[in-house]
């Protein structure tokens, strides 16, 4: 064990190469760096719940601190490591977003959650894509490769904002629900593009109607087949978890299942972050004490999804705190630079598109005043899904999207700064919001 962490040292800090400070960095002093980060990410934490200014910015500032500014850290072999961390951090986060979404309480604004997720994500997809081989001059299978991981919003930034609103109950609901699924779509939609160019089925010869034609088949294939695989693991887990929860060390097994699930998924073709997503739903659903399934003889025992809730969400925590120090340590300034114009394009084009959905959205997403589809608008934070997503679709076309990490963090930059905006409207909304309980 030893070893294999000094071994990890040598790959995160390089003494006195590539121009970087010699750092006398043992194993001790990088256990005491860990802490401290950690520590940090807890303030960061603390003062985003009272200045609203989230924390992913301010590990952004430490990891750039670290990397280009100070050269302490050397980020050459990050990419293969860093995609490791974000895509634990990844499932951890999305498992806890989908034991959040229970759906007996929320079963009125889960349409227009789903509405508005599906909307969102889709018609950014697509205008970015376009875009993209507009600006960029981009074919459109990379292009979609680049407009797949920046058209979904992250529910890890989204779901703490929304904790610190006093919204009405309905709009907070709706952007929860959003918020959840919105990771599971990006999630998909790379996956199936991935499927595609390994496959072999995305040339540049073929027409983009096939390409579409292909993406919506395999798109469907993949959410049916993680949504069954899913909601089966989360039933056969509820009628294991009698038999372990009184046991020590339960909680850990609730980790290997969530493990399982997303590896087999994976396996058998089908999307694994979505499937977590509804393994997590499927959880809290069923362990629902009022649940209707208790007729099926689901026993249900009370706590059990809040403790499951709260050990994932601070393994997340963990993950998620080394993830973006990490990710702020490997940011080019000449990239950022470089990519400056082609970030406030998609910026407006961000914008623009939220707008249109949140406004077409309207014919399922009823009673919403003007200051509330305003905030809704503005709350399109791009985070941890983005990143790692954006780490994954690199891997197939290293050559043609080597400008993609610079754009990624730009845009997590400048969309976190949006959701200051969004805070300070939510400010006015306070006042008028009639919280409703629902039990």
């Amino acid at each position: 064990m030893v070893t294999m962490t000094y071994s990890l040292l040598h790959v995160l800090f390089h003494q006195g190469a590539h121009g970087y400070l010699p750092v006398n960095l043992t194993l001790t002093n990088f256990f005491g760096l860990l802490g401290g980060l950690l520590v940090l990410a807890y303030v960061a934490n603390r003062f985003a719940r009272r200045t609203r200014v989230p924390d992913v910015i301010v590990l952004l500032g430490c990891g750039i601190l670290l990397g280009p500014v100070l050269h302490w850290i050397d980020a050459e072999h990050f990419p293969a490591i860093i995609r490791g961390i974000g895509t634990l951090a990844l499932v951890l986060i999305l498992f806890a977003a989908g034991l959040e979404l229970n759906l007996r309480r929320a079963v009125k604004q889960f349409m227009a959650g789903m509405v508005l997720a599906v909307l969102s994500y889709g018609l950014t997809l697509v205008c970015v894509t376009y875009f993209c081989m507009r600006w960029l001059d981009l074919r459109l299978m990379t292009a979609l490769l680049v407009a797949a991981p920046l058209a979904c919003i992250s529910g890890s930034i989204v779901l703490p904002i929304l904790d610190q609103f006093d919204l009405r109950y309905d709009l907070k609901t709706t952007l929860v629900i959003e918020a959840a699924f919105g990771d599971g779509l990006g999630a998909l939609g790379v996956s199936v593009l991935l499927g595609l160019v390994a496959g072999g089925n995305a040339t540049s010869t073929e027409s983009g109607g096939a390409i579409l034609s292909g993406v919506f088949g395999l798109f469907l294939f993949k959410f049916l087949l993680a949504f069954v695989i899913g909601v089966v693991a989360g039933a056969l887990w509820v009628k294991l978890l009698p038999y372990v929860s009184d046991k020590q060390f339960w909680q850990v097994l609730t980790f290997a299942a969530v493990l399982m699930v997303y590896s087999g998924t994976h396996a058998v073709g089908g999307s694994d972050l979505f499937a977590v997503i509804v393994f997590g739903a499927t959880l809290a659903n069923l362990l629902d004490p009022q649940n209707a399934m208790r007729v099926f003889e689901f026993e249900t025992i009370a706590g059990q999804s809040d403790q499951i809730h709260s050990f994932h969400s601070e393994l997340a925590f963990l993950v998620r705190s080394f993830f973006f120090v990490l990710l702020g340590a490997m940011i080019s300034f000449h990239g950022l630079r470089k990519q400056l114009l082609t970030t406030f394009g998609i910026l407006g084009v961000l914008l623009a598109v939220r707008f249109v959905a949140v406004t077409c959205s309207r014919v399922v997403w009823r009673g919403t005043s003007s200051r509330e589809r305003e905030l809704a608008t503005f709350l399109i934070p791009r985070g941890l899904i983005t990143a790692v997503l954006a780490l994954e679709v690199i891997q197939a076309m290293p050559v043609e999207l080597e400008f993609l990490p610079a754009l990624t963090f730009a845009l997590i930059l400048f969309t976190n700064g949006l959701v200051l905006v969004a805070s300070i409207r939510a400010r006015s909304l306070t006042e008028g919001a009639v919280p409703v309980e629902v039990d």
